[in-house]
């Protein structure tokens, strides 16, 4: 019998490759997964697809005559300044959605954040249910990686649809470019971060060069995270 994670909060920039390993854990047998990985049979929130909803209501409103509420418009919106508060809007719909799960596995909640303070605000925004009960990984990758693969991965979608779609290059300058996740860590890539009263474990895994096999992925990911579930274990 394994440990598993209940809460794994999976953090980085766009394009950092949260949701690579995502890809990498579900093509991942159940057996090996749960033993190597210390992840149960698992769901994903991720809290692009609100903000997309937002984006295409916001399409609505411009035809209706009215200015757009959140978004730049475009064949490729993307979050302007103004839709700053859909980022506080999106955690508490996190805490909603929380509420409704079933502790039945490992639950991914996926998200990005930037800016001054943007991850210490989103995370104390977390209800108590989500974060009792938490890890977290982050995914570490430069502000010029994270633009590269964007781009990268958006030329390579265009190959196969019109729908394509990447993060606006204004709104990664604006959003991304900065976070505070190392001021938050004091620079250290793992221990317990404290969140109200709860002491929450944390491993930041660097992720460049970007690992293109499954021998890539087990080696970067592995140990970090055994080395999360060590410290989950040893929290107090």
């Amino acid at each position: 019998m394994f440990d598993t994670f209940d809460n794994l909060l999976l953090l980085g920039r766009p394009a950092s490759g949260k949701s690579e390993l995502i890809d990498f854990l579900k093509n991942t047998p159940s057996s090996d997964r749960t033993q190597k990985y210390h992840i149960e049979n698992f769901k994903e929130i991720d809290d692009f697809p609100w903000i997309w909803e937002k984006f295409m209501e916001d399409n609505i409103w411009e035809q209706a005559g009215y200015p757009r509420r959140y978004s730049f418009g475009g064949s490729n919106p993307g979050m302007s300044p103004e839709g700053s508060p859909l980022l506080d809007f999106c955690i508490q719909k996190f805490n909603a959605a929380c509420e409704k799960q079933t502790p039945d596995g490992t639950l991914f909640i996926e998200f990005a954040r930037g800016r001054a303070k943007a991850y210490e605000k989103s995370l104390n925004q977390l209800s108590p249910q989500i974060l009792k009960k938490a890890a977290i990984l982050f995914v570490l990758v430069s502000y010029e990686e994270s633009c590269r693969r964007n781009n990268a991965r958006y030329q390579e979608k265009l190959q196969h649809s019109i729908l394509a779609h990447k993060v606006p290059d204004a709104t990664m300058e604006y959003f991304y470019k900065d976070h505070d996740w190392l001021e938050l860590t004091k620079k250290q890539e793992n221990g317990y971060l404290k969140i109200g009263s709860l002491n929450i474990p944390f491993v930041t895994v660097n992720n460049e060069v970007e690992p293109k096999t499954r021998e890539d992925y087990d080696r970067r990911y592995g140990p970090a995270l055994r080395k999360l579930m060590e410290l989950k274990n040893a929290k107090v």
